[in-house]
């Protein structure tokens, strides 16, 4: 389904439309020289907002579910990313240890397991299931709306290697984000690839930090271009020692978010543009679209409902809230079928493999989509597998606003790239010995 683009064809997206199209061998050449020095994700999600005046990232994801949501006609592609991924890190791979998240009742993530199942065996792997549940003892048969089943497994130590029964993997992929903590079991092992590495897990991760390297990364790819990188970059603060509950650290929240306001009025008053600003306040860890709201005026945050301060208090698996990002909002002009849609795009090592659109039929082009309620359009453009075309009128080419879309994407895969090196213990002890 093509959506329908409600933003204007001779609009200001439509100029940085065609600055990408007409810089594509100097944008390509780039990314080839940044991955031949940094090593990309395993595999990765972006959510991306398209405003018809800036398309920029809005949360990366490194442990994606909805792989069921990808076009299957594209589902090639992903086969030849995951062949390139694993032989990256294990060239002699012939097992596959699959860890997804313990909610085994969502009919939904599981489709999203078997589809990684099925694409990692295309790509010549034995898969199977490592759970972590403490509970599960014996193998356990989990039927899918569809007719097909999986089966989760035990998971045990032998000799430091992370096994199951009769099955020795290679490489372990975690489709976990670790919220609940990093168990025991995944830690030190022996001559396993273990990916993405736990530090990449919500237990450690943070926002603040990626959208940091992004920042950086947004003012290099900016000058590549010679553009304005505040059109693919949302402007951000952070908060630490936030209480929702008790109402402490909210003063920071509301002179962070009056501090991004004021740039983000600054920057329409030079783009003309006439939208009221707003940002998103959300955890600085954490992901399902919990702990997030919306906030056009700082005063909003001098007297929060109950509900909100309880909503805003914890996220997944019960983690308590203290740090927050206070993001820019960037507005969704997009719609499917009159409904407020957002892209999010797919990709595995450093390709592109697909993605849909975020339908929310409730939400306001201002609010997160990532709430009950939201359904999935693939991106299954009919010409979806064309390449690009920097000749034809600018919003005007379906391929062309998907290449856009990439483009951004992976700017935020090279920005998760720099994160996780940043982040590295492993390289943190390194430096304290060479120091």
């Amino acid at each position: 389904m093509v959506p329908h683009l409600i933003t204007a064809l001779t609009g200001p997206i439509n100029e940085l439309e065609q600055r990408i199209l007409e810089s594509m061998p100097a944008i390509e050449r780039w990314f080839r020289l940044e991955w031949m020095e940094h090593t990309p994700p395993f595999y990765c999600s972006v959510d991306l907002r398209n405003a018809g005046f800036k398309l920029a990232p809005v949360d990366t994801n490194l442990f994606p579910g909805g792989f069921n949501n990808l076009a299957e006609p594209l589902l090639p592609l992903a086969v030849q990313a995951a062949m390139a991924a694993v032989e990256k890190f294990c060239p002699e791979a012939k097992n596959l240890l699959l860890v997804p998240e313990l909610h085994t009742r969502n009919s939904f993530y599981l489709a999203n397991v078997s589809t990684l199942m099925r694409i990692f065996r295309q790509a010549g792997l034995h898969v199977r299931l490592g759970s972590l549940d403490p509970e599960l003892k014996e193998p356990k048969t989990v039927t899918l709306p569809d007719g097909q089943s999986l089966v989760l497994e035990p998971m045990m130590r032998k000799r430091g290697r992370l096994v199951l029964k009769d099955f020795d993997p290679c490489t372990i992929l975690l489709n976990n984000d670790l919220s609940a903590g990093t168990p025991a079991v995944l830690k030190n092992l022996d001559q396993q690839i273990l990916l993405p590495p736990l530090h990449a897990g919500w237990t450690q991760r943070r926002k603040s930090v990626h959208f940091a390297a992004y920042d950086e990364l947004a003012k290099r790819f900016g000058k590549l271009l010679g553009m304005d990188p505040w059109l693919v970059n949302p402007l951000f603060g952070r908060c630490g020692d936030v209480d929702f509950q008790a109402g402490t650290g909210l003063a920071c929240v509301q002179a962070q978010a009056d501090a991004v306001l004021t740039k983000i009025r600054r920057k329409y008053k030079d783009y003309g543009i006439q939208d009221k600003p707003f940002v998103i306040v959300k955890a600085d860890n954490g992901t399902y679209g919990m702990g997030i709201m919306t906030v056009r005026d700082p005063k909003e945050l001098e007297a929060l409902s109950r509900r909100t301060k309880n909503k805003m208090a914890v996220v997944k698996e019960g983690q308590v809230v203290t740090d927050v990002l206070i993001q820019e909002g960037v507005p969704t002009h997009e719609r499917v079928q009159d409904a407020v849609a957002e892209p999010v795009v797919y990709m595995m090592d450093r390709y592109v493999v697909g993605g849909f659109y975020r339908v929310h039929a409730d939400r306001a082009l201002d609010e997160n989509l990532n709430a009950p309620g939201a359904h999935f359009v693939p991106l299954a453009f009919a010409e979806s597998a064309h390449l690009a075309r920097p000749g034809v009128a600018p919003g005007a080419s379906t391929p062309n606003r998907f290449y856009m879309y990439g483009v951004v994407a992976r700017l935020a895969l090279l920005a998760a790239s720099y994160e996780l090196e940043q982040t590295d213990p492993e390289r943190e002890s390194a430096d304290a010995v060479v120091a």
